[in-house]
């Protein structure tokens, strides 16, 4: 295996030269303390940075709702950013004065948060999913049945392990999903022969790469210290495993990893392109399809917010109006009182709009001749 390479974190621009910890190296610490994902590592401190760029040479100390408002008012003007968006700043900075800083100010509770507006998921019918599908290749074909096949996060799919994929049980097992939670997914019958086959392909490479004293995967938490000999076995291998060795940026061992996932996107993308369907479709589509088509063939929706990870129903919910349904079948009034094909439009033999015109004074003029009658018998 080779050497760790030692990863030092760059300073934040405050005081580097200060014996005390940078807030560079607090605001890590305190995110691995409390188990945060890499990716809301790299998000809360690029706000972080941000924040403290638009008020510079100050210190958050120094600082309160005003700057924050400040802040958070310029990137909804200015930026033009999303209310999801303007709420991860937030965030990001209520961990920086809560978590790292501990200052138990009263104007923290009174940041008001962006209201996010409801948007309703671009789901893909039958033969659109089939159309995309055909225009994938090798392993991006094999992404995408799964990800249609099994609703799973992108992510989830690019991080499934070989010990994670049961082919007798037919079932597949996410590993710390969003949240941080597993769950049992779908194993498609139609996806087993050509994952077997993929999963062949990549153990010869495996072995190929032992051979040259490589092999190793990226283990999580302190498994690398627990078992030192995991990293090279065959079962703590990716299902997707990436072309090239690179760098943990954590612990800075090398080892393979996944597949990266803006190549998936950029493939499904194209896909999607090349297949002339006028959608906005991405990878996370084939999860909105996966439980839309689910609710159109009659599972109830309990079942499949287990299959899809959703923490409350109401999530799950959205899809019924995808639907169109909203759980009661609702039929257009234009579909139930008309004959199946219209009448064509206004004729020779119909009136001119002036008749038409002149027609409708004469019923004003009428009705103001007529006696008012005050009686309540005719309620």
């Amino acid at each position: 295996m080779l050497p760790p390479v030692k990863v030092r974190a760059s300073a934040l621009g405050l005081f580097p030269e200060q014996a005390t910890p940078r807030l560079y190296d607090q605001v890590i610490d305190v995110l691995r303390l409390h188990h945060y994902s890499l990716r809301t590592e790299e998000a809360y401190v690029g706000w972080i940075r941000r924040f403290l760029t638009f008020h510079p040479g100050r210190h958050p100390r120094n600082m309160g709702c005003v700057e924050v408002t400040a802040f958070l008012s310029h990137l909804a003007s200015h930026g033009h950013v999303a209310a999801s968006t303007q709420n991860q700043a937030l965030s990001a900075l209520l961990f920086l004065y809560q978590k790292v800083l501990q200052v138990n100010l009263p104007w923290l509770d009174d940041v008001v948060r962006a209201k996010r507006p409801k948007r309703l998921p671009v789901v893909l019918t039958r033969n659109e999913v089939q159309r995309v599908l055909a225009e994938l290749d090798g392993v991006y074909r094999l992404v995408g049945l799964l990800l249609y096949g099994s609703g799973l996060r992108l992510l989830e799919c690019l991080r499934l392990r070989v010990k994670d994929v049961d082919f007798d049980a037919r079932q597949i097992i996410v590993r710390e999903g969003k949240g941080d939670k597993d769950r049992y997914a779908l194993f498609p019958d139609l996806v087993a022969t050509d994952l077997q086959q993929h999963l062949t392909r990549v153990r010869t490479s495996h072995q190929c790469d032992l051979t040259q004293g490589r092999g190793q995967v990226l283990l999580p938490y302190a498994l690398q210290r627990k078992l030192p000999t995991a990293s090279t076995d065959w079962v703590w291998q990716f299902v997707f495993p990436s072309t090239m060795i690179s760098r943990d940026p954590r612990s800075g061992l090398f080892g393979r990893h996944h597949l990266h996932e803006s190549a998936v996107s950029r493939e499904i993308t194209a896909a999607v392109r090349r297949s002339g369907i006028a959608k906005r479709a991405t990878s996370h589509t084939f999860r909105h399809s996966f439980a839309t088509h689910l609710l159109e063939s009659g599972y109830d929706i309990r079942s499949i917010q287990e299959l899809l990870g959703h923490a409350s129903v109401e999530t799950t919910m959205i899809y019924t109006h995808v639907l169109n349904k909203g759980g009661r079948g609702v039929q257009s009034p234009l579909d139930a009182g008309f004959p199946a094909r219209l009448p064509a439009g206004p004729t020779d033999l119909d009136p001119a709009p002036g008749a038409m015109l002149a027609s409708g004074d004469r019923l004003r003029k009428q009705h103001r001749e007529q006696p008012v009658n005050n009686s309540t018998e005719h309620i």
